[in-house]
């Protein structure tokens, strides 16, 4: 019970040099270039899923807008590989990293952004400014949706960290309890255990959909700019 909280936040370190970047680097090794004719059931489940995935996310997509598809099918499978790598126990989530999250989340903004801009200008700047708005509230209402513009990707990458980091803590929390009381009292043990097993499913899911979520909020930012 005296572990430090957020210990398991520390970017981890060997002979004083951060191993993030083998973190970041590992998930790749889980989708291996296929190099036969006919490829193992382990690659053809994941062919079709990446298939799947992609032609739900572009479905409404303009032909500018499909041209992000590998960017997004590789967003999604980094994203959701690494949240659930670091459920594994003693392990390292990267997500829970705010730096790392507005590191993926600004560039892909900016990038639908200044597509915006450069293909649909008019219908980028009517959005500062919505239609039969009032004289004396048009200064003030293109503040406001300048500064909504702006929070886009803060907001992407603080919804992922507080989504991931929050389920980590809860996790340590009762895992702690199950540790303590194991000694005091098996039953109640085996009661936080049993909700123990059940969060760690749920997180498993969270670990998924928020994936999906931040993925497909990107994909939105870039059909609204396309």
């Amino acid at each position: 019970m005296n572990e430090n909280l957020f210990a398991s936040f520390m970017t981890p370190t060997m002979l004083g040099l951060p191993m993030v970047i083998l973190i970041i680097i590992f998930p790749v090794i889980l989708f291996p270039n296929p190099s036969r004719l006919i490829n193992n059931r382990m690659i053809t489940i994941q062919q079709w899923l990446i298939k799947l995935i992609l032609k739900q996310m572009m479905l409404t997509h303009s032909i500018k807008g499909r041209t992000w598809s590998l960017m997004m099918i590789t967003l999604i499978l980094f994203i959701g590989t690494t949240n659930l790598l670091g459920l594994l126990p003693h392990s390292f989530t990267p997500t829970t990293q705010l730096s790392m999250n507005l590191a993926m989340a600004i560039p892909l903004w900016t990038g639908t952004v200044l597509l915006g801009f450069r293909h649909k200008t008019k219908m980028s700047l009517a959005h500062f400014l919505p239609q039969g708005t009032p004289i004396m509230l048009i200064p003030m209402l293109v503040v406001i949706e300048t500064i909504s513009l702006f929070i886009q990707p803060v907001a992407l990458a603080i919804r992922l960290t507080a989504n991931i980091t929050a389920g980590h803590l809860l996790m340590h929390l009762i895992g702690s309890a199950t540790s303590a009381l194991l000694s005091i009292s098996p039953s109640a043990a085996l009661m936080t255990f049993s909700i123990l097993l059940l969060l760690t499913m749920l997180e498993l899911a969270v670990a998924l959909i928020q994936a999906y979520v931040f993925t497909l909020l990107v994909s939105l930012y870039l059909q609204d700019n396309t």
